[in-house]
């Protein structure tokens, strides 16, 4: 991020920061898929050839392509080579000597679709970096003479266009967290619909292999009804299997076997319901089903570990009728919320013994019901640490996270607040008690 100094109306680009991360044009585009996970924030990778520049493939250029039909299967294992050639963006190429107030108008002319483009910056030695357009308007506002004779100008249009920068920036991590978990829903309904197949084949395929193999063992005591007496041959073979435990236990197997897939079918259709993540279509669905998606989806945090108990999950659900919203942006809500209570009972349990959760076992409990026939609430609870009053205030603020860095980003809950309060006319209300826990209450609209 770029930090706060003092530039000159004369300031190049060379004193703004850059992004040096560079990939040979043969590496897969897999490698560029971990590079970007990896740094959230990467607007852009340099593509090189023996060391030699060659392009450069953006953030969202790379995710348009890759979140495509068939996208993954074209591009994550093949050079980046080619995907670059897919993709034919023209990219604005600048000297490092280039000042930053002739840089901002060359890159304000560009066509609208390549407006927020990131650019490469030309350096000595024939070295490129990626120079974020966002990070070129911060940049920008930072030049004091200039912003001053605007001031002097229109005292009100600099203030508007100050607070603007400031949405731009948290609007540009919005975007970066929502392109994420778009990307996630692609990859989870493609990995859903990758297992829903060969599922599909095996469950349906039991129920004639267990009438076969009833047939078969028929067959066998009807054998054995014929001819009491086998030969010494059979009778070691016989022995051997143990056909009298192979009839007995050959049914259960079968029976564990369906279960089994039943419960894999199950989990696709989750997975599926959750993969909402990137639907755009404003449309009635079940609230419960999106709520037991995702719980689902977090079993593995919910279920018992080393270091402590099962966290019980209690739902007190209420007779709701389909609501009209963004399934996959709520979807995203119930995920964030139930994240940070499973990470506040953890924390909590961190400075308790077993005995004492044993005393008071952790426990999130999720209501829903309607409110004056008007409004559709569902409500999280959890018994974890709580937080205090002055976290409380901010807890919707963008960028704000009291998790340590790399774990959190401080844009779930401030994106939570977007959706519930901007998509769908809602509220969204935190309330806490250190040592208690914490309650979030989530309103919708019944109708919209």
């Amino acid at each position: 991020m770029l930090t706060q100094q003092t530039l000159r109306l004369t300031a190049k680009l060379d004193e703004i920061p850059t992004w040096e991360n560079c990939l040979d044009i043969t590496c897969l585009g897999r490698d560029l898929d971990q590079l970007f996970e990896q740094e959230i924030l990467l607007p852009g990778v340099i593509l090189t050839q023996n060391h030699q520049y060659q392009g450069m493939i953006s953030r969202e250029s790379f995710f348009k392509r890759m979140s495509r039909s068939y996208g993954q299967d074209i591009f994550s294992k093949r050079p980046l080579a080619v995907l670059h050639g897919f993709i034919k963006t023209e990219t604005l190429v600048l000297s490092n000597q280039t000042p930053i107030i002739e840089a901002i108008q060359t890159a304000l002319q560009r066509p609208p679709h390549l407006l927020y483009e990131p650019i490469v910056v030309k350096f000595e030695a024939e070295i490129h970096k990626v120079l974020d357009f966002y990070q070129l308007l911060l940049g920008y506002t930072q030049i004091p003479d200039l912003v001053l004779r605007r001031l002097q100008k229109m005292e009100q249009e600099a203030r508007a266009t100050e607070a603007n920068f400031l949405q731009l920036q948290t609007n540009y991590a919005q975007h970066i967290q929502t392109e994420k978990m778009a990307a996630l829903g692609q990859l989870v309904a493609g990995f859903a619909h990758e297992i829903n197949n060969p599922v599909n084949f095996i469950y349906g395929n039991l129920a004639h292999a267990e009438n076969y193999i009833h047939e078969l063992l028929d067959l066998v005591t009807c054998y054995q009804d014929e001819y009491p007496t086998p030969s010494e041959t059979m009778q070691a073979k016989l022995e051997t299997i143990d056909l009298d435990f192979l009839k007995r236990d050959l049914p259960k197997l079968l029976g564990s076997l369906k279960v089994g897939t039943e419960r894999i079918c199950d989990i696709v259709k989750s997975l599926r319901n959750f993969s909402r993540l990137d639907e755009a279509e404003f449309k009635a669905v079940d609230i419960h089903e999106g709520i037991d998606s995702t719980l689902l989806i977090l079993q593995h945090r919910l279920k018992a570990m080393p270091s402590r108990p099962e966290i019980e999950v209690v739902q007190e659900y209420g007779d709701l009728p389909s609501v009209k919203c963004y399934a996959g942006q709520l979807n995203q809500v119930f995920m964030n919320i139930l994240v940070n209570a499973i990470d506040a009972i953890e924390e909590f349990n961190e400075k308790r013994s077993l005995q004492a959760i044993a005393a008071n076992p952790n426990r999130i409990t999720i209501r829903t019901s309607v409110i004056h026939d008007v409004w559709i609430q569902i409500v999280i609870t959890d018994n974890g640490s709580g937080m205090p009053e002055v976290v409380q205030k901010r807890i919707f603020d963008p960028f704000f996270t009291t998790k340590p860095i790399g774990k959190g980003t401080g844009m779930g809950m401030s994106i939570s607040y977007q959706i519930i309060t901007e998509k769908h006319g809602g509220k969204l209300e935190c309330f806490s008690t250190i040592g208690k826990g914490t309650e979030f209450i989530i309103r919708i609209p019944k109708e919209q």
